[in-house]
């Protein structure tokens, strides 16, 4: 009788399960049995794991074989099990020492002619392996950089059982030459890291075209609301007619945003991982994602769900980034309605039959829409024949409570004719507003320091009413919508974080009543009493004015420009590590 044990990872949503992986040879008819609730793809592990035993030159044992997986209670899905069962049916026929697998955690699948091919979520999987005190890895060799990324962690990287069988076993490790695909055509060895249907780089911001804010034409007042979403990470609503600017706006705001953190790169490469949506070569996500999806999205795609356990959704692809729901009065009401708890907790729990799973959803909502199904409704001319009751209908699939989510809400108003032949002329770029976003996110981590929060939108209320004071008066206008009924308490809370990061744009050290005044003139499109126009006066303004018969208001509040005071050791199988 031989005994021998490795192991693995098991994936529950993007978070890894240590897996002990046990093989047991007992005398009888050779028969090959798999327990531990494995799913269908690992049920036919048996056989690609007999055929790449026996074609990498060693021999398969001719007894009663038990393969376990435990905990027996947590459900295995996958083939990237194949390379530890392999290693532990050999451990148990005493082809490999059992000693050498008891401390190796093994990921990979096999090939039919012993080839290790890569499998999605290897960087979530060596995370897992880390907090099980796992501290050697063997991987395939095409994803030793993304296990890399985990510090304290060495890993081994392998083309071949044959490769791992020769390290195991201190023996010449073989020079197995890598297929080169046919120019054209895919490397087959890839296609296990990209879902069908799904494409590679989905939710990913284009990396081979820089989508520039000079290239908005006039909206100013759409424009420095984009500032401050990204400034504070508010949830912004765009509602105005088609053609207007609104997607252009939307596209803009991940260039915005600052550069991930070390921390939340892993998060979100975490997700794509298993999502498989990481790109070609780039083991480390360190730009904030971007999410669109149509408008018809059901909501397992957008929260996580499907068949089987859940997988991630668009709410989890866009962790730490942007999700853009554009049309979002032609999304299903229920869909749109699922996004209002991640939009308070920062993750998702889909509870399914075959498991529960948390997953992360840290998001900045952009919001799109129309002002009625024919897209004119209070346009100057525009024509607009849909009865009030069909408009009524069109914005009630915009719910109260999710609305109520929603910090900043913009009126975005066609583009008028001087601004089009200006365009270019005046516009701010990215990178200028980039920075002073940078700028605005440093004074607000240098207050939160020592405190979990890094941004205005996720410090609590409560929190912020009593550790960070505003200006003395500054919130009556607040308090009377308060009482009035024309604000929920959930809406003042966030008057009051928008405020902040108003205040971090122009440099003041805590809210004036100037700064909560726009904030509350960005959730409700009303100016109060004494908050100053977000826009400075020009030409098209003027030309509006003109052909509504009225005239451009008073002083214009001066732009923000102008208020801004200045570990782990990798190895591949032919450099065995040295002690």
């Amino acid at each position: 009788m031989g005994f021998a044990r490795t192991c693995s990872v098991a994936l529950v949503g993007v978070e890894g399960v240590a897996v002990e992986v046990q093989a047991d040879l007992e005398p009888g008819v050779a028969a090959f049995t798999l327990v531990g609730l494995p799913d269908k793809s690992l049920v036919e592990s048996k056989d690609r794991v007999r055929a790449a035993v026996v074609n990498s030159g060693a021999e398969w044992p001719q007894k009663k074989l038990t393969v376990g997986l435990s905990p027996a209670s947590v459900p295995k899905s996958g083939s990237g099990f194949d390379l530890a069962v392999a290693c532990a049916v050999l451990g148990a026929a005493e082809r490999l020492d059992p000693r050498e697998l008891t401390g190796l955690m093994m990921i990979g699948e096999l090939g039919l002619d012993g080839r290790v091919r890569p499998v999605r979520g290897v960087l979530p999987a060596v995370l897992a392996a880390a907090d099980a005190g796992y501290r050697q890895v063997v991987v395939p060799e095409r994803t030793v950089a993304e296990a890399s990324l985990v510090p304290g962690i060495s890993v081994l990287g392998v083309r071949s059982l044959r490769q791992l069988i020769a390290v195991l076993t201190d023996e010449p490790v073989p020079d197995e030459q890598e297929d080169t695909p046919a120019e054209g055509r895919p490397d087959p060895l890839l296609s296990g890291l990209v879902v069908p249907g799904t494409g590679v780089c989905a939710g990913l911001p284009p990396a081979d075209r820089a989508l520039d804010l000079a290239d908005v034409a006039g909206q100013h007042n759409a424009r420095r609301a984009l500032e401050v979403a990204a400034a504070g990470r508010h949830h912004i609503f765009f509602k105005g007619p088609p053609g207007a600017g609104k997607t252009m706006l939307a596209e803009r705001l991940p260039g915005l945003l600052p550069p991930l953190s070390p921390k939340e790169s892993l998060e979100v490469t975490a997700v794509h991982s298993v999502a498989g949506t990481l790109p070609p070569g780039q083991p480390l996500v360190d730009r904030p994602p971007y999410c669109a999806p149509h408008h018809s999205a059901t909501m397992a795609s957008l929260v996580g769900g499907g068949t089987g356990l859940p997988r991630p959704g668009a709410v989890s692809l866009a962790h730490h980034g942007v999700l853009f729901v554009d049309e979002a009065a032609e999304c299903d009401a229920r869909v749109l309605d699922a996004l209002r708890q991640p939009l308070e907790s920062g993750h998702v729990i889909v509870a399914r039959a075959a498991g529960m799973m948390r997953m992360p959803a840290r998001f900045l909502l952009a919001l799109a829409a129309n002002p009625c199904p024919c897209g004119r409704h209070g346009t100057t001319g525009g024509g607009c024949e849909c009865r009030p009751s069909s408009i009524r209908r069109y914005r009630a699939r915009l719910s109260g409570p999710l609305m109520d989510r929603v910090d900043l809400r913009i009126a975005v108003e066609p583009v008028a004719r001087s601004e089009l032949v200006a365009l270019g002329r005046g516009a701010e770029s990215t990178a200028a507003v980039a920075e002073r976003v940078r700028s605005a996110r440093e004074r607000a981590a240098a207050r939160f320091a020592g405190t979990p929060w890094s941004t205005n939108s996720e410090v609590p209320g409560h929190e912020l009413r009593t550790r960070w004071q505003v200006d003395p008066g500054a919130l009556a206008q607040a308090e009377r919508d308060l009482e009035c009924g024309l604000l929920t308490a959930r809406g003042l809370d966030r008057v009051l974080r928008v405020a902040w990061t108003a205040a971090d744009l122009s440099g003041h050290d805590r809210p004036t009543k100037e700064d909560v005044d726009w904030a509350l003139e960005l959730r409700t499109g009303v100016r109060r009493g004494s908050a100053v126009p977000m826009t400075a006066p020009t030409s098209a303004t003027s030309e509006r004015a003109r052909s509504r018969g009225t005239h451009p208001p008073g002083p214009r509040r001066p732009p923000l420009s102008d208020r801004h005071p200045g570990g782990a050791t990798t190895r591949t199988a032919g450099q065995r590590e040295t002690s």
